[in-house]
């Protein structure tokens, strides 16, 4: 009797090894996000000089709760699908060897890579894109559920940086 599956690590590092990717690409798309927040906010409601930098100052507060979320999200779901379109995966995914794709092996079209990518638009939709991905895995365990809808699917491709040790060069030649 089998105490445990032999695929369920693999499952689970690879949604954990996903996880790693977001968080590499949230880095890169947060800086350029937060900036351009910055600089619409200053514009939207603009504070006196007396307050200093002080951007709470006139700004109503759910006006500002609500805005840093859709910038970065809107920045979000342009950046993944761009590049997954592009490249075949983000700077976060082709560091740890994912790849997007289709279910059937082909290249991922700019509709599917919205479709996929349309739950980053808030967090906590993604946070329930994955949740429903863990706790009903269908056909394909690697797939969201928003992966489910448009049809595509994360592979691995190469292994990535977290992947283990590199193994040694091949002996050299006898002469």
């Amino acid at each position: 009797m089998s105490t445990g599956s032999s695929s369920q690590p693999d499952f689970m590092s690879i949604w954990l090894m996903r996880f790693l990717a977001l968080v590499i690409d949230s880095i890169i798309i947060y800086i350029p996000a937060y900036i351009l927040y910055v600089v619409i906010a200053g514009i939207l409601w603009p504070v006196p000089s007396y307050l200093g930098w002080y951007w709470g100052g006139w700004a109503p507060w759910w006006a500002m709760g609500l805005l840093w979320p859709f910038i970065a999200g809107v920045i979000q779901v342009f950046y993944f699908a761009f590049l997954e379109v592009s490249w075949g995966a983000t700077v976060g995914k082709r560091i740890l060897g994912f790849q997007v794709q289709m279910v059937n092996g082909s290249k991922v079209t700019f509709d599917k890579a919205f479709i996929r990518n349309i739950s980053k638009i808030y967090g906590l939709f993604l946070l329930l894109d994955w949740l429903i991905a863990v706790a009903s895995p269908g056909p394909d365990p690697r797939q969201k559920y928003t992966d489910r809808i448009a049809g595509t699917t994360v592979v691995s491709v190469k292994p990535g940086f977290a992947s283990g040790a590199v193994p040694p060069p091949p002996p050299p030649p006898k002469s």
